[in-house]
């Protein structure tokens, strides 16, 4: 196949390349606003080219890199500066949309995307739910909200171009060792250390209501792979198991237990150190903790083969680990320590 990979060199697109470097067979364009060391594994497997989705440029010089290609894989997200929302929509958002067109320009018959739990609607925690739960976000999250509004540009281009093959991959928080100081960039920023992922809590504070999903970018690799390879089409949920929550969560960061704090507590501490650029993170982070879903993975498993090898615990352990070294990935751009990085 010939399979363009847009944000080719982050957290999941390195790990596809990884994936599909080992099976062979693929003629692989690598899209990345900075290109990384194309001598180094994994990226010695494609062929670069430097597009910035944001810009008005970006249909034509797309639509020329997808040319002949079998699928474009769209993985390519920016998360910081979060203090400007509008430099985070004009790439995540409209820069899709020119990804979007620019393959259905090219006459390219697939398309991959990675969506998120976080595009979906509030949930309750005490089910699973399936692919067809609502996806409109959370309102209080820039990352849901964006995510939600490429969910609706996909609708309108499945119901335009139904010969187009389009699967949006919805994962829960994704991990690996080499992202770890892309983690602290993103969400700790130059305040906090990466290395306090040393410090072993022994009670972890944590709301009740807080419960969440991981996996393994390894993992969600092959999940791409299998749907590129498959043609497949529709939505799929992709999480390891078990679900971290007080009681899951704590013996991965070396804590005896949890105790419960109050969500509103949380919040406005998060707002406040984040407001003053104490650190990265915003409150929507944690708005979408206490209320996206809890996934059901089974149309995964039996539509496209899917399992996670990994637990979700292996995959926190991890980024921990990572952080603990301050690791990356040094031939990546966006995962090389010390740099920031525009793709997931």
């Amino acid at each position: 196949m010939r399979i363009a990979i847009v944000g080719a060199t982050g957290n999941v697109g390195t790990a596809l390349l990884r994936r599909l470097g080992a099976e062979g067979g693929h003629d692989v364009i690598g899209i990345e606003r900075r290109t990384p060391d194309a001598g180094a594994e994994p990226y010695r497997h494609a062929k670069w080219r430097p597009v910035d989705i944001s810009t008005a440029a970006a249909p034509a010089q797309l639509a020329e890199a997808f040319a002949g290609c079998d699928a474009v894989v769209h993985l390519a997200w920016l998360i910081q500066p979060n203090h400007r929302e509008s430099e985070l929509y004009a790439t995540n958002v409209t820069g899709s949309s020119n990804v979007f067109n620019a393959a259905i320009a090219a006459g390219v018959r697939q398309i991959v995307y990675a969506s998120s739990v976080g595009a979906y609607s509030p949930a309750p925690k005490d089910r699973r739910v399936d692919e067809r739960w609502p996806t409109g976000g959370i309102h209080t999250s820039h990352y849901s909200r964006h995510k939600a509004a490429v969910e609706r540009l996909l609708d309108d281009i499945e119901e335009a171009h139904p010969e187009v093959a389009i699967a949006r991959l919805r994962p829960g928080l994704i991990f690996q060792s080499g992202q770890a100081s892309e983690v602290g960039r993103f969400f700790l920023g130059p305040f906090i250390p990466v290395q306090v992922a040393r410090l072993r809590p022994p009670i972890l504070p944590m709301p009740s209501g807080m419960v969440f999903q991981a996996v393994h970018a390894d993992d969600v690799a092959e999940a791409y792979r299998l749907a590129l390879v498959s043609g497949a089409r529709g939505a799929f949920n992709i999480a390891a198991e078990p679900v971290l929550d007080r009681t899951t969560l704590p013996p991965v960061v070396g804590a005896r237990s949890s105790v419960p704090i109050p969500k509103g507590a949380l919040r406005s501490l998060v707002w406040a150190s984040w407001e003053l650029r104490l650190q990265r993170s915003d409150p929507g982070w944690i708005d979408m903790a206490l209320q996206v879903p809890v996934m059901d993975t089974r149309r995964a498993r039996e539509e496209l083969g899917w399992e996670a090898q990994r637990s979700s615990q292996e995959a926190i352990t991890a980024v921990l680990g990572g952080m603990q070294e301050a690791s990356g990935i040094e031939a990546s751009p966006s995962l090389r320590p010390g740099q920031q990085s525009a793709t997931k």
